[in-house]
């Protein structure tokens, strides 16, 4: 099935700004839009988890979706006068969203970014795995699956704390592809996204503060909490967003495999994670499953 495209919501029009926005996204090819977000909030978290000695991984966290939220308040202005329905999808969203985050960044400060993001990635493999009623498709999948366990396995001394962690985020991740699907389908251009970051800002805040405290106000830490907001919230975000607006939430689970790949190499380069010869045949499974699934997905009519 072909997934509707969003209808304007009632309410005052978006400003000038986001119908910009807007159609620079919507000329951008969906794929497209996945690989920019990937390595758009992979690169985000290599700077973020430079901070947690400083800010900790929930203070990171929570500067990351504050001023997420409140730059996506002001791009889309989003209107407040919506459907209880549509209200229940954008809460639901944004708490998804900020556990999500918290979960994932209590991984980041145990275990590298490469194994972090390769548990994670069990989330959205679920969704293509049982979104597609093709074998070949389960094939690439359980390629891409045997690229992730091999590469948590090769990194060695992994702490338990952090796998746990990291599943969290990976159940989350998964609910998180769903709602995107349904917050599309639910809003126009990035306004949903807007609310719902800030309902993910509330479910982080009391741990982000309680934590770190007046760190949190510290010069350094509010530029690059503002530089990993943009990174690793608003960009990726509101691409994905855009795409899962044109494909179904099982393809974008499919592209999203190259997740894994793309972070272990912002590891390498960012944080001087050193690869050891099996990681990169783990990389490699994963990257020829992701673009095996993208060849052989059939467009949905």
């Amino acid at each position: 099935m072909v997934m509707a495209h969003a209808s304007p919501v009632s309410g005052p029009a978006p400003v000038r700004g986001s119908s910009v926005a807007a159609r620079a996204l919507g000329a951008i090819p969906p794929p497209a839009l996945v690989l920019l977000g990937i390595v758009s909030v992979q690169v985000g978290a290599a700077f973020a988890k430079q901070l947690f000695g400083v800010a900790g991984s929930a203070g990171t966290v929570t500067l990351r979706l504050v001023f997420a939220a409140v730059i996506l308040l002001a791009v889309w202005r989003p209107t407040l006068r919506l459907p209880l329905r549509t209200y229940a999808v954008i809460i639901a969203y944004g708490v998804v969203l900020g556990s999500m985050n918290l979960f994932f960044y209590q991984s980041l400060e145990r275990i590298p970014l490469g194994a972090a993001v390769t548990i994670e990635f069990l989330g959205p493999l679920a969704v293509a795995v049982f979104g597609s009623r093709r074998w070949l498709d389960g094939v690439w999948a359980l390629l891409a699956a045997s690229g992730v366990l091999l590469l948590a396995r090769a990194d060695g001394g992994l702490l338990w704390s952090g796998v746990l962690f990291a599943l969290a985020a990976a159940a989350c991740w998964a609910a998180y592809i769903l709602l995107a699907a349904k917050l599309g389908s639910a809003t126009s251009d990035g306004q949903g996204l807007a609310l719902a970051m800030v309902f993910g800002t509330l479910v982080a805040l009391p741990f982000g503060v309680g934590s770190a405290g007046m760190a949190l106000l510290d010069p350094v830490v509010l530029v690059v909490g503002l530089l990993v907001a943009l990174m690793s919230s608003v960009v990726p975000y509101s691409l994905e967003l855009e795409a899962l607006r044109k494909i179904p939430p099982r393809v974008f689970g499919i592209l999203m495999s190259m997740e894994p790949a793309v972070a272990a190499l912002a590891g390498l380069v960012l944080l001087g994670e050193q690869l050891r010869p099996l990681q990169w045949v783990a990389v490699c499974c994963v990257v020829i499953a992701s673009v095996g699934a993208t060849r052989s997905a059939r467009p949905d009519v």
